[in-house]
């Protein structure tokens, strides 16, 4: 089902003073016949006139409907859909037709379902005696909202547990096959934005590992959680995209919002990262350390300054390491002695 589109139906300003004058009219036909009845009672044709109106007078003013922009409402007629009516505005369409939203009550944490940033959208509580009636507002939003799920506990494909949590912009693009091909669109859109962040972080490693093919090619590549964030969020968009296309939802944006270890798992992969840049940074030390002694070596060979064997060689080789690798200073002792 497609939605179908109401035009023409502004006329709500014009709909709404024919009624007062109508009403008007049916008061003045009322006190026409009690007038010119006199003794005899009031004119049958005039009273009866008059009190039809009055009785039935306010039957087209259900069909009044007022919209602000972004808003749109779904009718029905007696069970059968008839269309959509989108746009700010004031309207007027058949006073038997009722407006469809099953999401109306849904209060998810997102944006669009605060009114004002502090009340419930537009629910309005009447109370009568002891009892309370609650009016909720049929209108969809067509508005872009952000949804933001709670944080989720999901195993990378490492089984490394991991929490993530992703914000959804979205919005409703067709009303009709949202009210009508599920039952509630803001929960199975926010069901659909779990079920795809679970199939495909359970895809990446949360950090680069070797070996390991995210794309699907059968190449291992370089992807990760934590370094390919933007093209993770994507897919995260897209398989959303293709899961709600049916509910007449349009994904906007996905947004990594949380990434973390889980708690049980952290303090360990937090000393091994550790570790990690404690051997890239004695790698390079050594690195660097091997490449000024070598050049020590050819600067004292090249000048002729002093004629070391092999055995020398080797003996001032391990102290320069020594002071340029170790992790304290060093400490000088002067040799009074010969050299050898």
């Amino acid at each position: 089902m497609s939605e179908k589109t109401l035009k023409g139906n502004k006329i709500g300003m014009l709909v709404l003073m024919l009624t007062i004058l109508l009403y008007l009219a049916g008061i003045a036909l009322f006190i026409l016949s009690l007038v010119h009845g006199g003794r005899s009672g009031p004119q049958p044709v005039f009273f009866l006139a008059g009190m039809l109106i009055m009785i039935f007078g306010w039957i087209p003013l259900p069909g009044l409907k007022v919209l602000k922009p972004q808003e749109a409402l779904v009718l029905t007629l007696f069970g059968k859909y008839v269309g959509t009516i989108r746009g700010d505005g004031f309207f007027w369409v058949n006073p038997f037709c009722t407006s469809v939203n099953p999401a109306a009550k849904t209060r998810l944490g997102q944006s669009g379902d605060v009114d004002g940033g502090s009340h419930p959208a537009k629910l309005v509580t009447l109370t009568a005696g002891s009892h309370q009636t609650e009016i909720v507002s049929k209108k969809i939003s067509l508005k872009a909202m952000t949804l933001s799920n709670a944080r989720q506990k999901v195993n990378d494909v490492l089984g490394n547990p991991v929490e993530i949590s992703v914000a959804v912009i979205w919005r409703v693009r067709d009303t009709a096959k949202a009210v009508f091909n599920v039952d509630n669109y803001k929960e199975y859109l926010s069901l659909q934005c779990d079920t795809a962040v679970r199939d495909i972080v359970k895809i990446y490693p949360y950090d680069m590992a070797p070996g390991i093919d995210t794309t699907g090619d059968g190449m291992a590549d370089d992807g990760s959680l934590r370094g390919s964030t933007t093209l993770v969020a994507e897919r995260i968009r897209q398989m959303i995209q293709d899961k709600v296309a049916d509910a007449g939802l349009e994904i906007i944006e996905a947004r990594i919002t949380y990434l973390a270890y889980a708690p049980e798992i952290a303090a360990v992969m937090l000393q091994r990262q550790q570790a990690s840049a404690v051997i890239d940074a004695r790698k390079m030390i050594v690195d660097g350390a091997v490449g000024m002694v070598e050049m020590a070596l050819d600067r004292l060979k090249e000048n002729g300054t002093v004629e070391l064997d092999e055995e020398r060689k080797a003996a001032m080789v391990s102290n320069l390491l020594v002071v340029l690798c170790g992790n304290h200073d060093a400490q000088p002792v002067v040799n009074s002695g010969s050299l050898y």
